[in-house]
């Protein structure tokens, strides 16, 4: 079989990412390349073995283990510092009130940054490849760290935390994005997506439980980075030499230009064909997700419910501590460990989603959109179930059992059983919305999942701020009743897409308008 063919009758992989945006396949050809009938298109082979496809499983998975070790260990940069409030408020002169946590700006402008770069730079990956960015985000996330590890003043903290954040928002989309290029279809790639989801929710929970003994054992808050800095170089190594180019469309552009110098010949990839410049993409690629979600009410809804949830995990760093002092006297490092519970209860959470992704599966069979394909809302199910018994029933547990007569273990059940609710519907949401803004017709996933993790962080960024005047003012009972309230008028999200969710879909307007878009440019 020849690795060469002409224009008409290509037949290269469509390759599709949900990492950052693309559209469809010839909706935006390059007219300088495609117009050319003498050009000829590189695909991939039968069988290839430069097609990530077509690697063996135990390459697939050792891959997938060393980027998914990413997942769990970076985002424990963002809340280890809260363990040590104290400490830091100390040395820098920075107070927190019973009314307000000064400190907690550290972890604000970590967020920030997430939201951030993840509108700006994920649009990256598709134009340089996973490694290119990766290796290069990740050599500046370990340069931020250091500064945090050496900080002689609490604003230099503030604004290399706002550059480390953006790293790990951006890392962790990165390593998602890896998921689609190994694995090909919605059951081969469950699995390692649902692992992905529980522990990107439990690294961003782990941080004060993890780094507690550095407050326990009276050792400076710096060990916290010093201990980050010899994890993360370790853990670079790894990705140095085993991080390959996953990104089918961009081993075949570099395989085509290399055979167009070898040959002489004018050989291209599908891509190179089919796409603009990215100083003409780019800007959409930024614009869009803001745009999607001040436009669609399905991904404004969903952005607010899954924005809720992990913010509430950041917003556990500021009330757990509060409460258990309040209740039980503890040190600040028990409080750190009791967040277990919440840990404990995601991870009971991945296996209700197991449970959800095996209904979300089996509705392929009664999809009358698109037949033969999931239905988007069949994502939804389980996480109906989790949102009012996790999270809501959660958060009234929490609050009615802040009794200092009572056990310890009581509002850590509560603490866990809102956990379980976390899980369940962050990673209900990430694939809703992929299926959502991902079907045949267009491909717009990568844009409304920017959108979503933009809200979550910016969430996570000011939740917590609320929390110590919220719990100082209502009293702990109120306080997390109010936060179940919210909890329960957004599980309720969930019902109302079941019954509307396919009718606002067709009826969105970026939806209609992108369409006729794409038509033009098709045409043209």
């Amino acid at each position: 079989m020849s690795d060469v063919e002409d224009v008409e009758g290509g037949r290269g992989r469509k390759w599709q990412s949900y990492s950052s945006d693309s559209t469809p396949v010839n909706s935006s050809p390059n007219p300088s390349l495609r117009e050319k009938e003498e050009n000829e298109v590189f695909t991939f082979e039968e069988n290839d073995k430069r097609n990530p496809y077509n690697w063996s499983n135990s390459r697939k998975w050792l891959l997938a283990g060393i980027s998914l070790a990413g997942t769990l260990f970076l985002p424990l940069n963002g809340t280890s510092i809260t363990i040590a409030a104290a400490q830091l408020g100390e040395e820098f002169n920075v107070s927190d009130t019973a009314h307000f946590t000064n400190t907690y700006w550290a972890v604000t402008s970590w967020s920030v940054g997430g939201a951030v770069f993840i509108i700006l730079f994920l649009p990256l990956l598709e134009e340089l490849g996973v490694r290119r960015v990766y290796l290069g985000f990740y050599l500046f996330f370990i340069l931020m760290v250091i500064p945090q590890a050496l900080a002689h003043n609490f604003a230099t903290l503030v604004v290399t935390r706002f550059f480390s954040g953006g790293c790990v928002a951006l890392l962790a989309n990165s390593i998602v994005s890896i998921i689609p290029d190994l694995w090909e279809g919605e059951a081969a790639r469950s699995l390692p997506v649902g692992i992905y989801i529980v522990l990107y929710v439990v690294g961003s929970t782990l941080g004060p439980v993890v780094f507690a003994p550095i407050v326990q054992y009276d050792l400076t808050w710096r060990w916290i980075f010093y201990t980050q800095l010899i994890m993360y170089g370790v853990l670079g190594i790894f990705f140095l030499f085993f991080l390959p180019e996953t990104r089918g469309h961009i081993i075949l552009r570099r395989a085509a230009k290399k055979l167009r110098k070898q040959r002489g010949r004018k050989i291209y990839s599908e891509a190179e064909l089919n796409t603009r410049p990215l100083i003409e993409t780019l800007p959409k690629a930024i614009i869009r997700p803001t745009w999607l979600l001040v436009t669609e009410p399905v991904l404004l809804a969903s952005t607010l419910w899954s924005a809720f949830a992990l913010g509430t995990i950041y917003a556990f760093t500021q009330s757990v501590e509060q409460v258990f002092k309040g209740l039980y006297g503890w040190e600040s490092y028990k409080c750190g460990y009791v967040q277990a519970a919440v840990v404990i209860g995601e991870i009971l959470g991945w296996f209700a989603s197991i449970y959800g992704t095996r209904l979300f599966l089996k509705s392929a069979d009664r999809n009358p959109e698109f037949p033969g394909q999931p239905i988007p809302e069949a994502r939804l199910y389980v996480s109906i179930f989790a949102s009012f018994l996790g999270m809501t029933g959660g958060m009234f547990v929490y609050g009615w059992t802040s009794y200092s007569n009572l056990p310890w273990i009581v509002p850590a059940i509560g603490l866990g059983l809102v956990g379980f609710g976390i899980q369940v519907v962050v990673g209900a949401i990430a694939d809703y919305i992929v299926d959502a803004y991902a079907n045949p017709k267009y491909n717009y996933a990568g844009s409304a999942i920017s959108a979503v993790a933009a809200g979550e962080n910016i969430v996570a960024g000011f939740l917590p701020l609320a929390s110590q005047s919220m719990y100082t003012n209502l009293g702990f009972h109120w306080a997390s009743s109010l936060l179940g309230f919210l909890a329960l008028g957004l599980s309720c999200v969930p019902i109302v897409f079941l019954f509307y969710g396919r009718s606002l879909r067709e009826r969105s307007t970026f939806m209609q308008s992108a369409g006729k878009d794409d038509s033009k440019q098709a045409a043209t």
